[in-house]
């Protein structure tokens, strides 16, 4: 995906689980997979959105005044978008008095993104530090994510990209020769058991975290351990076997399923897929340490 400008949905400060030390974490908008247990389900549609939150509404209108689609209508539930009118215009954002409305997602030019980037450059150097491009999936962006790498490169600033691994090979190879860390996403290493989950197979994306290895690239893999969907003997020795014969890539995020993203489905008026049966059992984290550090794998939890 290309657009004139870059398109992020958050920026987080003082990330301390996105890469080393004190973070800056940018969330790029877009993601070619649907992963049924996504955390950031605002990051998934590319291009930007409008939301309303009925409950926030007080019915004072000025919204289908303001609307230049008269895209909006008051009815007895409250405020309903038609969205193939919107033309996201963001009136109804700024107009409301009640915050009813809410932008999801925004344009910016690789010199803001650098300003505000810069801002945390002192808890950078005190710590180590740096900037995480997240998402969404940031590789859906890649021209503008080479063009902030670089940019961070010119003033010595610690790069980590987070990723499925889902691109085309010439992508992931010119994004790594500016990067200093992948946190690379491992879901299942079953292809059609990946391709229910996620929405896409898993062929090109452990393809591409061979030729990570080959190339001597940093890389942390992280396993989002969920309960009754990947945390089996089975699909936890396959990735055991698979990450041992990489001679280069050790290192596992055992990152643990919780469902704080519930309201975030609720807002978007999406269907929240997961469940609370997906939040795995303590003898499931601890079965899963152990069994991936059986092959000799360097093994921590992320919450």
């Amino acid at each position: 995906m290309t657009t004139e400008h870059p398109i992020f949905f958050d920026i987080k400060r003082y990330a301390l689980h996105d890469g080393p030390s004190i973070r800056t974490t940018v969330f790029f908008k877009g993601c070619p997979l649907r992963c049924i247990w996504c955390h950031n389900p605002e990051g998934i549609r590319p291009g930007l959105e409008v939301v309303t939150v009925a409950e926030r509404c007080i019915g004072c209108r000025e919204c289908l005044d303001g609307c230049p689609e008269t895209a909006l209508s008051m009815e007895s539930g409250g405020i309903v978008r038609d969205r193939g009118r919107c033309g996201l215009h963001l009136n109804c954002v700024e107009i409301c008095p009640s915050l009813a409305h809410e932008a999801m997602g925004w344009q910016s030019s690789i010199d803001e993104i650098m300003e505000e980037i810069e801002k945390d450059r002192p808890f950078f150097d005190e710590s180590g530090g740096g900037v995480t491009f997240s998402g969404g999936e940031p590789l859906f962006q890649a021209e503008h994510l080479i063009a902030l790498l670089k940019r961070c490169g010119e003033m010595e600033i610690h790069r980590t990209v987070d990723t499925s691994g889902y691109a085309d090979i010439d992508t992931l190879l010119e994004v790594a020769g500016h990067t200093d860390l992948f946190l690379y996403d491992l879901k299942h290493m079953d292809r059609r058991r990946h391709e229910a989950l996620t929405g896409v197979d898993n062929g090109g994306i452990l393809d591409n975290l061979r030729r990570l290895n080959d190339m001597r690239a940093h890389v942390r893999v992280r396993f989002p351990l969920i309960g009754s969907v990947n945390d089996d003997r089975q699909n936890l020795d396959a990735m055991g076997r698979f990450l041992s014969e990489l001679d280069y890539i050790s290192e596992v995020d055992l990152l643990i399923f919780h469902r704080l993203a519930a309201a975030k489905y609720r807002k978007l008026d999406r269907e929240d897929l997961s469940f609370p049966g997906y939040a795995p059992s303590a003898d499931s984290l601890a079965d899963a340490k152990e069994i991936l550090e059986g092959y000799g794998l360097s093994v921590r939890f992320e919450r």
